[in-house]
């Protein structure tokens, strides 16, 4: 992934952003319950929908008033490439499903996409209080402190990982998943098969993972960690290398010294 300059962000837009969906997270942390809710297919789905209403009830305008001119991409699962502009790619509950089964690994997200590339982005985990920032050329950060990725350059000795994007995606991507998580356990470390990808990609950028892949090209997974990844510099290509950008098929986060082998490893696996 590359952006073509810094963003400009203002002295404003990322405070404004952050406090929108720290706001948000408030929302989400109240509705949480350390047991499941929820047992039948349409209980679950209800859980998940009623969490996504509640957050987007009091993210949704503070994020289109912060950024005049912006427009909203809807489906949270949607993927490919969005029209020219300035587009808010937003996932209320990232790790919806576990939230509503009891489980900690859930955050709110708010991206800004300028041209098919995320230039702003807030990651915030209201049990932890922690708060993840980037800016298209102007770095990562965890609260106040810089991020910086993994300087591990041997994929035998990196923690890696992967994950299903949503449900009900078809027969050959889940295969795919198998066949690559089979190859990285024989080439790599560890492998690490959880949801959702943002709370994955937040360790890639943070130096505690070392690389993250996936068969999907649903947006509001992959934006914000990509800038996050990229900013704390990581590299962030598709599955052929190309620099990755929201119209990709597939996904690949890496430490720069593990990148190549990665792609290595997960090309053998189309």
């Amino acid at each position: 992934m590359s952006t073509a300059m810094p963003f400009d962000a203002g002295t404003t837009l990322l405070s404004e952003v952050t406090a929108a969906v720290r706001t948000a997270g408030v929302t989400l942390r109240d509705r949480f319950t350390s047991h499941a809710r929820g047992v039948s297919l349409d209980e679950v789905v209800g859980e998940i929908h009623a969490n996504d209403d509640a957050v987007l009830e009091v993210l949704r305008e503070p994020l289109l008033r912060a950024r005049p001119g912006s427009q909203w991409a809807e489906d949270e699962l949607a993927g490919g490439a969005l029209p020219p502009g300035e587009w808010w790619v937003v996932d209320p509950a990232e790790g919806n499903i576990n939230h509503v089964h009891g489980m900690e690994d859930w955050a709110v997200t708010a991206t800004l996409v300028r041209d098919n590339q995320p230039v702003l982005t807030v990651v915030h985990l209201p049990l932890t209080g922690d708060t993840y920032t980037a800016v298209a050329g102007g770095g990562a950060r965890l609260n106040d402190r810089p991020l910086k990725v993994s300087a591990k350059t041997d994929l035998g000795a990196a923690l890696i990982g992967t994950g299903q994007a949503k449900p009900g995606e078809d027969e050959r991507t889940f295969r795919r998943i198998g066949d690559s998580v089979t190859a990285m356990l024989i080439n790599g470390l560890v492998v690490r098969v959880s949801v959702p990808a943002t709370m994955q990609l937040i360790h890639v950028a943070a130096g505690r993972m070392d690389a993250f892949w996936q068969f999907s090209d649903v947006r509001s997974g992959l934006v914000a960690g990509a800038l996050l990844v990229s900013e704390a510099g990581g590299t962030v290509t598709d599955l052929t290398g190309a620099p990755w950008n929201t119209g990709s098929r597939d996904f690949l986060a890496a430490a720069p010294g593990l990148h190549g082998a990665a792609l290595k490893v997960l090309s053998s696996t189309a």
